[in-house]
């Protein structure tokens, strides 16, 4: 039977004695069909529905406010892939500091994983220390956990220490608030890290559209090595919220 026909048959449209009777005169049951689909409204007929896109949604957080010139909060944490535990002090003698709040689900992060790893080889050979670090529960996401943190470091070739915060604590002394969250420090002489941008890496989010450029950091960081000063107009980084430890 033809999709026409199956439609009709299907149909609660009552036709009138009148059109079926026509039918007989026509040997084409398609053009039958049409006959009688000519005769009743078209709202009865069933429509083909367009296809619907499918779109992950996730909960959006900006990155919360932490004053200009703050210094570098210090912090002991391991690094799952090597075992080795790093410090603050282990990047006394670069000329500035990155310090990215990450982890290995959150889409936001996804989404810029690949220029994060292009922006470290750019930058690290100009004297950048850079480290990133993990502070999401395992007990609500255990695909951020340790084992998974040194799985990925390794696959990606990530040229930065990926830190796990057990504890949490350095994601509050730092105000960390969303992944990815980014905080650049310059060192000046002997003064300790001084916080000079804590923004967005760049206009695009996961589905907008926009090229990922990493225009606003690398601008900051640009800035940082020709030893000018850092706009303080700088937009808020959004991503992901960091997974708190239920309470």
């Amino acid at each position: 039977m033809s999709t026409t026909m199956m439609a009709l048959a299907t149909s609660r449209v009552v036709l009138s004695p009148s059109v079926l009777s026509s039918c007989s005169s026509f040997t084409d049951a398609r053009l039958c069909a049409r006959r009688l689909l000519s005769s009743f409204p078209s709202k009865h007929i069933p429509q083909k529905r367009p296809a619907r896109l499918l779109q992950v949604r996730a909960a959006r957080l900006e990155s919360q406010p932490v004053p200009l010139a703050s210094r570098a909060p210090g912090f002991e944490l391991p690094e799952p892939l090597t075992g080795r535990t790093w410090n603050l002090e282990e990047f006394e003698g670069h000329r500035a500091l990155l310090v990215m709040f990450i982890c290995n689900h959150c889409p936001f992060v996804v989404h810029l994983k690949m220029n994060l790893l292009k922006l470290a080889n750019d930058y690290i050979p100009k004297g950048v220390g850079i480290v990133a670090i993990s502070s999401n529960s395992i007990k609500t996401h255990p695909q951020d956990g340790p084992d998974m943190m040194a799985k990925e470091a390794q696959q990606l070739g990530y040229p930065f220490p990926y830190l796990y915060d057990e504890t949490q604590e350095i994601a509050k002394a730092y105000g960390a608030a969303c992944t990815p969250d980014f905080f650049l420090y310059k060192k000046d002489g002997r003064r300790p890290f001084e916080l000079v941008y804590h923004g967005q890496f760049d206009d695009s989010r996961p589905g907008n559209g926009k090229p990922i450029t990493g225009r606003d950091l690398r601008n900051a960081l640009d800035c940082i090595l020709a030893g000018m000063p850092v706009s303080t107009a700088q937009k808020p980084s959004i991503g992901c919220s960091i997974k708190w430890h239920p309470k």
